[in-house]
């Protein structure tokens, strides 16, 4: 693990000390002189893997604590804000084992959103993007992670979902 220079370990330092752990740029706006000092401090960041980009503008902040540089968050967290906490919901197994209608630990985690497709792997969590419908967001429900709402598959879907699977 390589050190942070001064500038970094302020920033980093200055968004853990308020607990800002999903940040976007403009929050670190006046810590540096320019935009260009940004960009080459991020770039950095993210080479010394203590920082994680999740969405075009939103990053994860790796703790000092993980002094290797290897960090685990909730995946369902993690799913939340890579979506910006919108237009998604969590389905597949990851919603099963929630509902406690299985005890299989997902691999993945299943995002249906009408937002974006695609893999996505950040901190060792890897989160599968399906293309879904406005319609199919009715099927969602919000829960509470901690402090933190997260939107997730109803009961009764997952339980027959987990049928077609059986």
């Amino acid at each position: 693990m390589e050190g942070l220079s001064k500038k970094e370990m302020e920033i980093v330092s200055w968004l853990e000390f308020n607990k800002k752990y999903f940040f976007t740029v403009d929050d670190i706006k006046h810590l540096t002189n320019s935009r260009t000092q940004r960009y080459n401090i991020f770039k950095s960041l993210l080479r010394k893997n203590r920082v994680a980009k999740l969405n075009r503008t939103k990053y994860y902040l790796v703790p000092i604590k993980a002094k290797s540089g290897v960090w685990s968050e909730n995946p369902h967290i993690i799913a939340d804000e890579a979506c910006n906490g919108k237009d998604y919901f969590i389905g597949g197994w990851a919603a099963a084992i929630y509902w406690g209608l299985t005890e299989q630990i997902p691999m993945r985690i299943d995002v249906y959103t009408t937002r974006r497709q695609g893999k996505l792997e950040v901190l060792n969590t890897k989160l599968l993007f399906h293309r879904t419908t406005k319609k199919r967001l009715d099927k969602a429900v919000q829960k509470k992670i901690g402090n933190h709402d997260i939107s997730l598959l109803n009961k009764e879907d997952a339980k027959e979902w987990l049928k077609s699977k059986g």
